[in-house]
């Protein structure tokens, strides 16, 4: 027992002197910062995957301290950001849970930090991220019309270009929520990517996600899709309100995620046919143009078994 926790202290300060190492690398070294940036959660994930969740917890409040003392402020929202996502990651394999869990407690951990954070910003100093962001958009649309203006743009063009502005200004603030949470994902599945090879190399056994081509999405979701369709037939949302605001980025989400069950309806049908790789990549490429002919594929993917009648005709061919 005496040996089991002095290993286990042992390795908390291991784990906990490569994490600063990272974070300093990460605030105070420029080129390699992006590298380091990327890995900074891995100590958290290792020392979480082979402890219980209670010192995995007080493993990550010591780096927190420690990220403090090494940075100050300017260190705090790294840390904030990557300790949770690891704590969230190694709890997910010490628990064995499934990649899906992982992925999905991981992304809801770093959208929470970035929401939490964002408030903080604004009531302990003020700061806005999201109105410096559209200042600077001012700035440069301003710095546009005054060079199209000494390059002799005639007006007709001008207000072409202003209406277009208006337009993509106002479409970014309307999707912002979903446009968050979109990124949010994208970049815990690169991590992901990263993050637990690594951890495989270190002796960690993390799941692994299913092929995506067996990907299939709750039919909840096709319920909901054909309520947002109603909706819109039935209503009319004024541009600008919070329903509109709700009803367009639910509308998005939803749209996209029909669309990856197109695409994973593509890659089955080609595993299926047993053609060669290049296909899947050519197909893939291709269902992006063709995203509303995919999202319809996906649709009646999940409303019917079509991979079901697939695979039965491919087991009569067998026969």
């Amino acid at each position: 027992m005496q040996n089991q926790q002095t290993r286990q202290l042992t390795n908390g300060a291991m784990m906990a002197t490569v994490f600063t190492v990272l974070l300093a690398i990460s605030v105070y070294v420029p080129v390699l910062s992006i590298v380091s940036t990327l890995v900074l959660a891995l100590p958290i994930a290792w020392y979480s995957a082979k402890y219980p969740w209670k010192a995995s917890a007080l493993f990550a409040a010591v780096c927190l301290i420690l990220a403090f003392i090494i940075g100050g402020l300017l260190s705090l929202p790294l840390a904030l950001i990557h300790v949770p996502l690891g704590l969230a990651i190694g709890i997910s394999i010490y628990y064995k849970k499934s990649k899906l869990f992982m992925f999905m407690s991981a992304s809801l951990v770093l959208l929470i930090s970035l929401m939490v954070q964002y408030v903080a910003s604004i009531w302990l100093f003020g700061i806005n991220v999201l109105e410096e962001f559209s200042s600077i958009f001012d700035e440069s649309y301003e710095q546009a019309i005054v060079m199209m203006e000494k390059l002799g743009a005639s007006d007709a063009y001008m207000e072409d270009y202003n209406e277009l502005v208006g337009q993509l200004q106002f479409s970014f603030e309307t999707l912002l929520p979903v446009l968050l949470v979109l990124v949010v994902f994208s970049v815990v599945w690169v991590l992901l990517l990263i993050l637990l090879p690594i951890l495989k190399r270190f002796g960690i056994m993390a799941p692994k996600f299913p092929p995506f081509r067996n990907m299939k999405l709750p039919k909840s979701v096709l319920w909901y899709y054909l309520i947002v369709l109603l909706v819109s037939l039935l209503s009319e949302f004024e541009p600008g309100t919070m329903a509109y605001m709700i009803f367009i980025n639910a509308t998005v989400l939803l749209q996209f995620l029909l669309f990856l069950q197109g695409v994973s309806f593509y890659h089955f049908y080609i595993h299926q046919e047993g053609w060669p790789k290049w296909v899947t990549v050519l197909v893939t490429i291709l269902a992006f143009p063709l995203q509303s002919f995919t999202s319809i594929v996906g649709i009646v993917d999940l409303g019917f078994d079509i991979r079901g009648w697939i695979k039965r005709a491919h087991e009569f061919k067998g026969k």
